[in-house]
């Protein structure tokens, strides 16, 4: 593959994963956000895979099959039981609404380009100039993990945070060694898994996970 050619996959790569990133501010409809982090985790696939056609590094071909598994089946697929079993399919009052959710989203991109200059002013590459995609997803994952009420929002919240630290990590390293990204998926699949059972028991408990209906609960 030529060096232009894959330099433009990895610019409309890692475009499209910033792009699923902010649209999950946009969107209230928690089967639609979803639908957006499992698309995300496709593309974050396929960055790693075309790092790997670029590094001819089997390692990175493996992430890229284990990013696909976990981030694009077994994650969204815990993700839509725990959206069944509740029974609530939107986001109906987060702490900031969408507007200002969006204006927070082009304010939080914009200072990760400003903070990630001198990273990428270190080592200029097509992978590093895109190093502030990942940095950008690592800070409006944690946005929506802090102003969403629903504790499936906010579990959706940690994993655009962790998506935003796999693509950073893909893009300054050229792929991290797969046992440490073995390592944290299995991780965030525990604490998916730890949520479905949570969900399930506050849902029997107070018809709800809203979380903020539990600031009311005293010893």
């Amino acid at each position: 593959m030529s060096t232009a050619v894959s330099t433009q996959l990895l610019d409309v790569l890692s475009g499209a994963i910033l792009l699923t990133a902010v649209l999950t501010l946009w969107r209230r409809d928690l089967a639609s956000i979803i639908r957006l982090v499992t698309i995300q985790g496709v593309l974050i696939a396929g960055l790693a895979l075309l790092l790997g056609v670029d590094e001819h590094s089997t390692e990175l071909y493996l992430a890229a099959l284990g990013v696909l598994i976990l981030k694009a089946v077994i994650l969204p697929t815990i993700l839509r039981r725990v959206l069944r079993d509740s029974g609530e399919v939107r986001e109906t009052a987060p702490l900031v609404n969408v507007t200002a959710s969006l204006l927070a989203a082009a304010a939080l991109t914009l200072l990760a380009y400003v903070l990630s200059g001198p990273l990428v002013a270190l080592a200029p590459s097509a992978a590093t100039r895109a190093l502030p995609v990942g940095i950008a997803v690592v800070l409006l994952g944690f946005f929506m993990l802090v102003t969403r009420r629903r504790a499936l929002s906010q579990v959706i919240g940690f994993l655009l945070l962790d998506n935003g630290i796999t693509t950073t990590a893909f893009l300054a390293t050229s792929g991290v060694p797969l046992v440490v990204e073995l390592g944290v998926s299995l991780d965030v699949l525990l604490v998916v898994l730890v949520l479905q059972i949570v969900a399930a028991r506050m849902r029997m408990a107070f018809g709800s996970t809203d979380l903020d209906g539990l600031n009311g609960l005293r010893d």
